[in-house]
C-alpha cells in the first residue's frame, strides 16, 4: 500500500480509537456500544485483509485502534525529533 495512504488510514483508525476511549471515560459508551461493536467487527475484517499483503501495517492499525493514546504519543515524539 502507498505509504501516504497507509499513514492516513492509521491516523483515521487512531481517531476512532480515541473517540471510543473518550466515550468510555465519559460513561457514554453504553449508549453506542452496539455501534462500536459493529465498527470493531468491520475494522477487524479490514485488518485481516490488509495483513495478507502487509502484516506490519495491519499490526500498526490494530495498535492504533486498541491503544490510540500510545500510538499518538509515539507519532508526536517522532514528529518532535524531526523538528
Amino acid at each position: 500500500m502507498d505509504p501516504e495512504i497507509a499513514s492516513s488510514l492509521a491516523e483515521f483508525v487512531e481517531k476512532v480509537g480515541l473517540l471510543r476511549k473518550d466515550m468510555k471515560q465519559k460513561k457514554e459508551f453504553e449508549k453506542y456500544e452496539a455501534r462500536f461493536l459493529r465498527i470493531e467487527q468491520k475494522f477487524s475484517a479490514l485488518a485481516e485483509l490488509i495483513s495478507r499483503d502487509d502484516p506490519d501495517l495491519a499490526t500498526a492499525l490494530r495498535k492504533a485502534f486498541q491503544m490510540p493514546s500510545t500510538t499518538l504519543a509515539f507519532r508526536n515524539a517522532g514528529h518532535q525529533k524531526k523538528l
